[in-house]
């Protein structure tokens, strides 16, 4: 008799577990993706925005990480081709030169995350910034007085060799004398630190800043001490006033002539803010389905779900990949509440 009744007993659970598995396939499936990723053959050509003629307006140096891997040796690190390429672009279409510069010179480490865009795709088919990221300039035989403004490209590796880098202490301090615009995001910001200027002030002495939080690092990667060797927030915040945002989503703060963002998804407003500290226009562009998922989850996350749901309604062309990774981020973070709000508002 005991043994009648414990089947079933065995049973139900499976088949819940069945049904719940089979309902989250069907709820998966009926998600639209169809405008998630670029074109893996996009070339400049595929950018509009780029083609009108502006008058050459000076150089920024764009300066990446040569480390490979994290201080342990347990990580591959580099520079996110995501935090160049678009940043590249955007001061391209404004009129200045780009020219990119490494501790190392040559081809540094290169960091491939999924969700590349045309403008990504674009920049590696592209012959003359393919030349760019495979003979990238020495740091120490770069002349300062060559520029405009400096950007630091952010990955985990800026800062295993871009914090406290000698000569990239040095031409930052130059550029900024001279009047020029320092920029950075993500984890770009740690090269920006006890970085010293002529009037025995530090760089970030003082200012607000941001750059990729605690939550988000500590999230993302176990032991970032003994990876990174400290943790950007906590150093930033020791310099300067961090100033943090919502996790994953744009966030930039300027605060003089020094700009910073806080991830990857600021890269494209961090772009356009430096154009216009350094008094140009940035060039007019459509915003991508990337940028489009954003700004609602921005309005999700300031108005609630309601006024999220009347943004999206407004938009051709939504990322939706990209609230599905926030509502199991949320998920993970148990806010269950948040969770099921952006996978609803990632079908609506």
């Amino acid at each position: 008799m005991i043994r009648t009744y414990w089947k079933p007993l065995l049973l139900w659970p499976l088949a819940a577990l069945s049904a719940l598995l089979l309902a989250g396939w069907i709820w998966w499936s009926g998600l639209d993706f169809s405008h998630g990723g670029g074109n893996p053959a996009a070339t400049r050509a595929d950018l509009p925005w780029l083609s009108s003629a502006v008058p050459p307006r000076g150089r920024i140096l764009a300066v990446v990480t040569s480390a490979s891997r994290a201080l342990d040796g347990s990580t591959k690190v580099g520079y996110e081709l995501t935090e160049l390429s678009r940043a590249w672009w955007v001061f391209e279409a404004a009129g200045f030169a780009v020219d990119l510069a490494s501790p190392e010179g040559g081809t540094p480490p290169q960091v491939l995350d999924d969700g590349l865009v045309d403008a990504d795709y674009a920049f590696l088919n592209d012959p003359q910034t393919r030349a760019a990221i495979t003979q990238s300039l020495r740091l120490d035989q770069v002349d300062p007085a060559d520029y405009v403004g400096v950007y630091v490209v952010g990955g985990k590796g800026v800062q295993i060799d871009l914090y406290r880098h000698p000569a990239l202490q040095h031409i930052l301090a130059e550029v900024y004398g001279r009047g020029g615009v320092i920029a950075a995001v993500c984890h770009g910001p740690a090269a920006l630190l006890d970085v010293a200027l002529g009037d025995g002030r530090t760089l970030l002495g003082g200012r607000r800043v941001t750059g990729f939080s605690n939550a988000e690092e500590l999230f993302l990667m176990e032991n970032p001490i003994q990876k990174l060797g400290f943790l950007l927030e906590d150093a930033l915040d020791a310099e300067g006033e961090f100033v943090e945002a919502t996790q994953y989503l744009e966030h930039v703060v300027a605060d003089g002539r020094v700009i910073t963002g806080q991830n990857p998804w600021s890269t494209w407003a961090l772009a356009e803010q430096t154009v216009r500290l350094l008094g140009a226009t940035p060039a007019p562009r459509p915003r991508s389905p990337e940028e489009h998922a954003v700004d609602v989850l921005l309005v999700h996350a300031r108005e609630g779900a309601a006024a999220a749901r009347a943004a999206k309604a407004q938009l051709d062309a939504v990322d939706n990949r990209l609230m599905v990774m926030h509502a199991v981020v949320a998920a993970m973070q148990g806010q269950y509440r948040r969770s099921w709000e952006l996978a609803r508002l990632a079908r609506h």
